[in-house]
């Protein structure tokens, strides 16, 4: 029986009862979350989200955190790689790589605030490298390809890489041009029908374990803003080299790789949407990926509070906890309180956003302030654990190395400041 089929099985079964069915799956099956054949799977799959809450998914999601990611995060921060293949199968056969996705290729087809609501979710796992992987995977490298990629394209890899068969990295980046994305030197020279593809991308996340790379890639010779394409660009082609894994402070799970093209051959068919408008499409996914990382971050930054709660509360220092200082409690009250005001910051930017409004700006802000409060929170809680804090023993140390990336990673803060002043109408004339 197909997925389709078993779809309509149990609608004509339950009617409209099929919400009802939905929930008490979820409660009821609490390690199918992976099985494709149970009814809430099927519901999650064909779109209901007029019946289905946030909280479904999320229920759903903090399962397979508890049991499949959790559990190994150590060992994984350790070795320097997590098996990007594996897990991304389990969350593809749980539907959570393609949320907002259109449901002809595996995707739920629900609006991009679930999206945010399980990126608030997965900041439940113990580390920053695996939610950044899986948002790479779900919500940074695949918006243009759903939104203007062919049929074909879609087919060939949107449909593989939500349901976690495939596993896609993203190229902008490069050494001599991360924020000023304009500024990229890879080209991308048509020759018949194909296009031979020379340069290198940096800092690509998921990239020694990627089988394709959404590639930005100069063209043609026209102006920096309407000369450049997305392509999508298997990694198995000849003329691709990984040169290196790279080394970081933080982030230690997800693989990180600087990737160099030498006449690589791609078919012209592979270029997303329209030629020449890869840099207005990768603006837009911009939009999607700053907030998400937003969503992410802010569940962690409220498990450290917590944790810094529960630590100062028990150690004792002058005959009382560190807690009943006046001091540290205040301070852990203003955290809280910031992280509650991003929250509302970003839940606004998201409802216009699935409205179709321009949220340019308002992602610009959460991302800047996301960043900034991330630093302040990791050195304030981390000085209240003491040399504890200074050890690789507890989460919120390594919350102090990996956060320190939302300030630099999808652009920097100057760039976002850049970006708010533009829309203000404040930058220096011309």
């Amino acid at each position: 029986m197909s997925l389709c089929q078993e779809y309509i099985f149990w609608l004509c079964l339950y009617g409209s009862n099929v919400h009802g069915v939905l929930v008490q799956t979820l409660t009821i099956f609490h390690n199918g979350y992976y099985n494709r054949s149970y009814p809430g799977q099927i519901i999650f799959r064909f779109g209901y989200s007029a019946q289905i809450k946030h909280s479904d998914l999320c229920l759903n999601v903090l399962q397979i955190i508890d049991q499949e990611i959790n559990p190994y995060v150590d060992k994984w921060e350790e070795e320097g790689q997590f098996p990007a293949h594996k897990i991304f199968k389990i969350l593809g056969n749980a539907g959570f790589l393609g949320i907002n996705k259109p449901l002809e290729y595996g995707g739920l087809g629900l609006d991009f605030s679930y999206s945010v609501a399980v990126a608030e979710e997965l900041g439940n796992i113990n580390c920053g490298g695996i939610p950044m992987a899986i948002g790479v995977q779900s919500d940074m490298a695949t918006p243009a390809l759903a939104r203007f990629g062919s049929a074909e394209l879609k087919r060939e890899f949107l449909q593989p890489t939500i349901i976690g068969d495939i596993v896609v990295c993203l190229g902008v980046s490069e050494t001599g041009a991360g924020s000023d994305v304009a500024s990229i030197k890879t080209k991308a020279v048509r020759k018949g029908d194909e296009f031979v593809i020379n340069g290198g991308k940096m800092w690509t996340t998921n990239g020694t374990q990627a089988d394709w790379m959404c590639l930005l890639a100069n063209t043609s010779e026209g102006p920096p803003h309407k000369n450049k394409s997305l392509i999508c660009l298997p990694m198995n082609l000849p003329g691709v080299h990984i040169a290196r894994k790279i080394d970081k402070i933080g982030m230690r799970s997800s693989d990180t790789a600087e990737v160099f093209f030498d006449d690589v051959r791609v078919p012209c068919k592979n270029v997303i949407g329209q030629e020449g408008m890869g840099f207005t499409y990768q603006m837009l996914q911009f939009q999607e990926e700053r907030l998400w990382g937003v969503a992410n971050i802010l569940t962690t930054m409220e498990k450290v509070v917590q944790e810094t709660v529960n630590y100062t509360r028990q150690r004792k220092i002058f005959n009382q906890p560190i807690l009943y200082h006046q001091v540290v409690h205040f301070r852990l009250a203003e955290l809280q309180t910031e992280i509650e005001l991003l929250r509302s910051l970003l839940h606004r930017a998201t409802a216009l956003y699935i409205k179709g409004n321009d949220v340019t700006k308002l992602a610009s802000m959460a991302k800047l302030k996301a960043g900034r409060l991330a630093r302040e929170l990791g050195d304030s809680c981390l000085q209240y654990w003491g040399g504890m804090g200074f050890t690789s023993d507890v989460l919120v140390s390594r919350f102090y190395r990996d956060s320190r990336l939302m300030s630099i990673g999808a652009g920097a803060d100057e760039v976002m400041l850049s970006i708010i002043c533009k829309y203000m109408d404040t930058l220096p004339k011309k």
